[in-house]
């Protein structure tokens, strides 16, 4: 049986970051398929990327609420110190500084979404606000098994 941790949810203002990996923009039930699978092509190609900051650590962007089509998807990356002789077929996204909400998960992939909802209510519950139309990150510090994930969940607050 699978078992899921949240741990506690704190505040935290991160410097701008930069990341390279892979776009990925499919209908919305198959993002718990396809981000995966993204994550592990990432991890097989990391020796092509430069200037990695920690290439034990994955991370995941999104916006809740896009304003363009750019925007629309998730985007699975390793951070970079700078930007430089990117693989032709990876992108690029500069996060730029911000303040997130913060709750680490720990268990399978599919239950992510219940730590999102307990994160949300603590947003609310402490007067602070969501800010949709931002990059919110995932921070992956193991994703090989999708039934035993441990990531931080970052969405970000004003």
């Amino acid at each position: 049986m699978s078992r899921t941790t949240i741990q506690n949810k704190t505040i935290k203002e991160l410097d701008e970051l930069k990341l390279i990996g892979f776009r990925v923009l499919c209908s919305g039930d198959q993002y718990i398929v396809e981000i995966p699978k993204a994550s592990l092509r990432l991890s097989e190609r990391l020796s092509e990327i430069k200037q990695v900051v920690n290439p034990l650590q994955q991370f995941g962007a999104f916006k809740v609420e896009n304003e363009t089509a750019d925007e629309d998807g998730y985007w699975v990356c390793v951070e970079v110190k700078e930007y430089e002789g990117i693989p032709t077929d990876m992108v690029t996204l500069t996060v730029p500084s911000q303040r997130y909400a913060v709750t680490r998960h720990k268990g399978p992939n599919h239950k992510i979404m219940d730590s999102y909802n307990e994160l949300h209510k603590w947003i609310d519950e402490n007067n602070y606000s969501r800010l949709k139309n931002k990059w919110h990150l995932e921070k992956f510090h193991s994703w090989n098994d999708i039934e035993n994930v441990d990531v931080e969940l970052l969405d970000t607050i004003k």
